[in-house]
């Protein structure tokens, strides 16, 4: 979940002004916190009123109070434009999307569930209160259960077979680099985080992978960070760097989340 925080606020400022390398400076003045961070810290909210989940209708009721509750507090973070319409509007019904925003906010239920099976129902109901398309769906739950697997101990093969039950992911990053361009939605963005954790030595050079071919870059590396987090644990002066950028609302939110679910894993 950090690891999604830390992948949204290095990759801000390359969103719209794309760096095909991964060598750049991880944090500046222009990095800032985005949507991408504010929906995974309002599902970890949600998940935080919960010790064990048996109503899956009532989780997504609140599943959508809190997105609301949380969101609304930060309007100018770069929502997508249906979901801003939805949030302001006070919106109940999902919207049939395939965007990467199921994919990017999804990461805390992989730090609640006790199982695999628990992991993707939880992921699938974190998507289908807005982004209730077939693709969105499958992009929360792939990436949640990579999340699952990498947290439990699974190896890098393990989590590849595990991501090949969703996606065919049969390119590398430098074949990519040159003419990726940008893409929020899930088919089209979210191979190409699980590529850049792959190649991956580290959580920095997932972060790094993840920046350098472009396209939606605080998203993809949000995706791509949320499993090296779990893979590898977090880089903590990476960690610390991004939490300094949440105002104390979010981290009071990330701080109480990271206690009860993710602190006794590590």
């Amino acid at each position: 979940m950090l690891g999604a925080v830390t992948g949204d606020v290095v990759g801000s400022r390359f969103e719209f002004d794309n760096h095909k390398s991964k060598e750049f400076e991880l944090f500046s003045p222009d990095c800032d916190f985005t949507d991408d961070s504010v929906m995974t810290l309002a599902i970890a909210k949600t998940l935080l009123q919960y010790d064990e989940i048996t109503d899956i209708e009532k989780f997504k009721m609140q599943l959508i109070y809190y997105m609301h509750e949380v969101g609304v507090r930060y309007p100018d973070c770069g929502y997508g434009g249906r979901f801003l319409v939805w949030m302001m509007r006070d919106g109940t019904e999902p919207y049939n999307s395939y965007g990467n925003g199921s994919a990017m906010r999804v990461s805390p239920v992989a730090w609640f569930a006790s199982s695999l099976e628990e992991c993707e129902k939880l992921a699938r109901a974190t998507a289908e209160v807005t982004h209730n398309h077939p693709e969105g769906i499958k992009g929360a739950v792939s990436v949640a259960g990579a999340v699952y697997l990498a947290r439990t101990g699974h190896t890098m093969d393990e989590i590849k077979e595990y991501v090949s039950r969703f996606y065919t992911v049969d390119f590398t990053l430098d074949e990519i680099r040159k003419e990726y361009e940008f893409e929020v939605s899930c088919q089209k963005s979210v191979p190409q985080a699980f590529e850049a954790f792959f190649e991956s030595t580290s959580f920095e050079d997932t972060i790094r992978n993840a920046i350098s071919i472009g396209g939606d870059s605080d998203t993809i590396a949000a995706i791509a960070g949320s499993i090296a987090e779990a893979y590898y644990g977090t880089d903590e002066d990476m960690k610390e760097t991004a939490l300094s950028y949440l105002d104390d609302y979010l981290l009071d939110i990330a701080e109480k989340f990271t206690d009860k679910f993710i602190e006794k894993e590590f």
